[in-house]
């Protein structure tokens, strides 16, 4: 991991990738996030940045590797599932959140794009089957419980 890490780093600094930071740009030539549609909402979720570039630090690196690792819990994955899905980052999944993650899934080209009416009635099934409160939003139980049922998950 901390070769993966200072390799990203130029190499001026890379006797230093302790305590370099590595800018999310750098982050996204990785082969596993290349193709990835949540690319850069997990760079913001697991960049520690004060100053919101999401840039990572080793730590940052080490973190978001062992989440995708096989050995990390489903309580864990799912947790980190749900705040990358949160994209507004308010602790909940609403229709916007929703909507947003269905056009990362489906891509954004006008051929792949669903229809208003088809993302109405996606966006109801999903809330129907996940919304145990019926306050029109999925919280981080709810997403757990619904993500427990999915072995695939």
């Amino acid at each position: 991991a901390y070769k993966r890490f200072s390799e990203l780093l130029p190499k001026e600094e890379r006797e230093n990738a302790f305590s370099a930071r590595v800018p999310k740009s750098q982050i996204l030539t990785l082969h596993e996030l290349r193709a990835n549609p949540f690319q850069h909402r997990i760079c913001h979720v697991f960049s520690t940045s004060e100053t919101g570039d999401d840039s990572m630090s080793f730590e940052d690196f080490l973190d978001m590797l062992s989440v995708f690792s096989d050995s990390a819990t489903s309580d864990i994955k799912s947790h980190y599932a749900f705040r990358i899905f949160d994209f507004d980052d308010d602790g909940t999944l609403d229709r916007k959140d929703l909507e947003q993650l269905v056009n990362c899934l489906t891509g954004q080209g006008e051929e792949s794009r669903l229809s208003s009416a088809e993302m109405e009635q996606l966006i109801q099934n999903i809330l129907e089957e996940s919304d145990i409160d019926k306050d029109g939003t999925i919280n981080l139980s709810e997403f757990q419980h619904v993500v427990s049922r999915s072995p695939d998950f």
